[in-house]
């Protein structure tokens, strides 16, 4: 057996990363996402496909809250950076909503259309917009939570340190893209040695803001991996990061849980962003 990563081959690393396999009835799931967000949109007040740049896909939804200076809870969603919408996971917003959040919806565009080095900036350009048009949103005292899940939760880590944001949730983070070089993850994603080096946030820990680290207890061990390590890794740069594996859950349930009010995810979020 020829090593590839981790005293795993290839076909070992192919499967260490197919979260739709490791899951029973996915296409099932993945339609009652579909499902729960259609009701989201039809049920709330939303504003829909507001745009951050010139892109087709560089839009987000923006969901109010009651009260204009609460928190603002932006979710990326997740794909490996080359699939799903916005729109596929909007009922994540149902728990943050509920607790009072205006919340983001983000767009971005996938590869192979888009290059990481294109997707990473254009998660910048979204903080920037949302930091510029703070007015007009009705957000200028609010601080801004950025998250978001698998793929989401890797661009969440990106800007971890960005000045706009006050706090941040990565879930099921990927935060080392070497694996990902290495699988069938990289047949569109292309990566370069430069882009795995720059955007693998485990190799650029640096000061930023107090971070809540969570995946699900019950995923793929590479996963849990990520984020354990990442989790430890800022922990021992002297970062205000809490780790929460989530009982239970695997790679789409957290996500469920997430949706919760009442969910472990919300309540420490919630009780990260009003500490003193």
């Amino acid at each position: 057996m020829q090593h590839v990563y981790r005293h795993m081959d290839r076909p070992m690393l192919d499967a260490a990363y197919n979260n739709t396999k490791a899951v029973r009835d996915f296409p099932g799931v993945y339609a009652g996402f579909q499902s729960r967000s259609a009701a989201l949109y039809a049920r709330r007040p939303c504003r829909r496909d507001l745009a951050y740049g010139p892109g087709p896909r560089q839009h987000f939804d923006w969901f109010p809250a009651e009260l204009a200076d609460a928190p603002v809870f932006v979710f990326i969603h997740g794909g490996y950076w080359q699939n799903c919408t916005k729109e596929d996971f909007a009922f994540v917003a149902e728990g943050p909503l509920a607790l009072g959040f205006h919340v983001v919806l983000a767009e971005y565009t996938l590869a192979p259309e888009a290059s990481m080095t294109q997707i990473v900036a254009e998660i910048g350009s979204l903080i920037d917009h949302l930091a510029a048009d703070r007015s007009a949103l009705g957000i200028a005292g609010s601080p801004i939570c950025l998250s978001g899940h698998s793929a989401g939760g890797h661009l969440t880590a990106m800007y971890r340190s960005h000045p706009a944001v006050t706090h941040a949730m990565p879930i099921s983070a990927l935060v080392d893209l070497e694996p990902i070089s290495l699988c069938w993850l990289n047949d569109k994603l292309q990566l370069t040695g430069e882009e795995i080096e720059r955007f693998s946030p485990i190799r650029h820990i640096k000061a930023g803001v107090p971070t809540l680290v969570t995946v699900g207890a019950a995923e793929l061990p590479e996963l849990v991996r990520h984020s354990r390590e990442y989790a430890a890794a800022c922990e021992a740069f002297g970062e205000s990061v809490r780790y929460l594996p989530v009982d239970g859950c695997d790679h789409f349930s957290v996500l469920e849980e997430l949706a919760l009010p009442d969910g472990s995810q919300m309540h420490a979020l919630a009780g990260l962003i009003h500490a003193r």
